[in-house]
């Protein structure tokens, strides 16, 4: 279940409270309403763009380093828990993490499960792991920030 305030729209560069510099807020995008070059209707964000699709081999959940059986995508890793610097925080509170392999950007739950990933070139958009266009990320004063669609976010509190 989603608690409210984790749907309550952020702004893209807003930090919450209590969260350390490197780790990225979540905030809802309506993909109508981004800007054409982040939204996925620009060429580059598209995700029938081959080097965007889940079966890219960057992009793929089969390999190695972009699932979370690896060491540095464990969720047991201290580097991806909450004081580690790469959580992904929502309501105040952490619900996932967010890793790199390769240039490709993977987004898990606290449990690991991979929810997103940002191909390693050409593109600023997320895509879940289905290959829908799921979202954006934010380069923000303090890092990172992930914009995501109501139906991807909803997907660290499954």
């Amino acid at each position: 279940m989603i608690r409210p305030v984790a749907l309550a729209l952020l702004l893209p560069g807003a930090i919450l409270p209590g969260v350390a510099v490197a780790d990225a807020p979540l905030f809802i995008v309506d993909p109508s309403q981004m800007p054409f070059d982040l939204g996925p209707g620009a060429p580059a964000n598209q995700p029938s763009r081959m080097s965007n699709s889940p079966s890219a081999a960057g992009n793929s959940s089969g390999a190695p380093g972009n699932g979370s059986g690896i060491r540095s995508n464990a969720p047991d890793n201290p580097a991806n828990g909450p004081n580690g610097g790469r959580a992904i925080w929502a309501d105040g509170e952490p619900v996932g993490y967010y890793t790199t392999n390769g240039g490709t950007l993977n987004l898990f739950t606290s449990s690991g499960r991979r929810v997103a990933y940002r191909p390693a070139r050409g593109t600023k958009s997320l895509f879940a792991t289905d290959g829908r266009w799921c979202g954006t990320v934010a380069q923000t004063s303090g890092g990172v920030a992930f914009g995501m669609t109501r139906s991807c976010l909803e997907k660290f509190f499954q």
